[in-house]
């Protein structure tokens, strides 16, 4: 799997024409972008659409996905569906599917050879039920990354890390400088993430696959993951003094050099770039902790729910095709701070950090993310034990390594 960087792609089509409807088609999509970066990135989705001369209803849900994602499941499962939803690469929308209640995309695959054009292959992989393709991805997030804010280091009189270790070591000098070298926000599939980005860059991808793809709920609870959460017990400590409940709240924090660093997925870089900072001159970024440098394909992907009104269900056909033009491609990644699906469109203004990330992508060092491997109830229970991991000092490691093996065995 290669990433191309070729300007002809977008000579080759230039001339796409999407069949422009008679009148307008208002179609209401539903997502979770609210920050200023994923405003500015879903902008130019909407952007995109109306010039198709259709009009593009922002059904914008404040409060990330663990806020929206049961409000859109309450509507589709309710009778008042919207046009097209997003969900996260994966199986948040298994349950729907199996409903009947979203809609067979696979005639509209076909015709656009979204097998040949999609990369990796394991994106429409989880786009996929019964072999049947369900979705549109329209990006690719990888959340093994740790930001590092340059003014925050430099206050505190110290280098830069190269890695994780490093990073843990510059706490206390951090701290001194009154600083706080962690930002993590209170929302809890920020713990959650945070976890499982340490499994992957201190565990190793093996242990990372052993626990969540193979579920093996005893090396869950054995010594490798026992260093798993020794790190996070560090991550713990240094995030003690974070009073900001949304992530980019968080981000904020780096970008302003009042925290060292975050661990986040690589959307954070649509708060930098909405800030005016700049990758590797305001801000660092180490993927895998640069203890491990990988990144998880996962990611973004709309769907669209069955609709009884003809106008709206050629309206959804337009818009899935919209989503993967090569044009939207780059406009909506390179402010999204995402990679794109494509394999064969022009990056050549990607900043720093976003090389980095098609670097490893095009070696291949990719893993599946918790999304792709756990239901949505072992997520969220995962999500509450580390919820409550963080925000209470006194739980002892071993407590929590033992819940934790606990979710794994019964994980499905």
């Amino acid at each position: 799997m290669r990433y191309k960087f070729l300007t002809a792609a977008f000579a080759a089509t230039a001339a796409l024409n999407f069949a422009s409807p008679a009148a307008a088609t208002d179609l209401e999509v539903t997502h979770w972008w609210t920050s200023g970066g994923e405003a500015a990135a879903v902008a130019e989705l909407a952007k995109a659409f109306d010039a198709t001369g259709n009009h593009w209803v922002d059904g914008a849900i404040a409060g990330s996905g663990g806020t929206a994602r049961p409000i859109m499941i309450s509507r589709i499962t309710g009778g008042d569906p919207m046009g097209a939803t997003q969900f996260n690469h994966g199986r948040q929308a298994e349950e729907l599917v199996q409903a009947g209640l979203m809609r067979d995309l696979t005639d509209i695959a076909t015709k656009g050879k979204w097998t040949e054009i999609v990369r990796p292959k394991s994106l429409l992989d989880s786009c996929t039920i019964d072999g049947k393709i369900y979705c549109v991805p329209v990006n690719i997030h990888s959340w093994q990354w740790l930001w590092l804010s340059n003014e925050a280091f430099q206050k505190a009189g110290v280098p830069m890390p190269k890695d994780w270790n490093e990073f843990v070591a510059a706490a206390p000098a951090l701290e001194k400088a009154g600083i706080i070298p962690l930002a993590v926000g209170g929302q809890p599939w920020q713990a959650s993430g945070a976890f499982d980005v340490l499994l992957a860059a201190v565990g190793g991808t093996d242990a990372f696959l052993k626990v969540y793809k193979e579920k093996d709920a005893k090396f869950a609870g054995g010594p490798e993951i026992a260093k798993v959460f020794k790190a996070a017990d560090d991550a713990r400590k240094m995030a003690k003094n974070t009073n900001v409940q949304d992530w980019n709240q968080a981000t904020n924090l780096v970008i302003t050099g009042k925290a060292g660093g975050q661990i986040m997925g690589d959307w954070a870089q649509g708060e930098f770039q909405v800030a005016g900072k700049t990758a590797g001159k305001d801000y660092a970024c180490l993927p895998g902790l640069g203890l491990n440098e990988v990144i998880a394909t996962g990611g973004d992907a709309f769907y669209f729910p069955l609709l009884k009104d003809a106008d709206k269900a050629k309206a959804q056909e337009v818009l899935a095709e919209t989503l993967l033009d090569p044009k939207t491609q780059v406009a909506f990644n390179l402010k999204k701070g995402s990679l794109p699906v494509r394999g064969d469109v022009d990056l050549n203004t990607a900043n720093d950090c976003m090389k980095k990330g098609l670097a490893i992508l095009a070696k291949g060092a990719v893993i599946p993310w918790t999304d792709q491997l756990l239901s949505q109830d072992s997520q969220k229970q995962k999500e509450d034990l580390f919820s409550e991991f963080f925000a209470k000092p006194d739980m002892t490691l071993e407590e929590a390594q033992k819940r934790f093996a606990d979710i794994i065995a019964s994980a499905d």
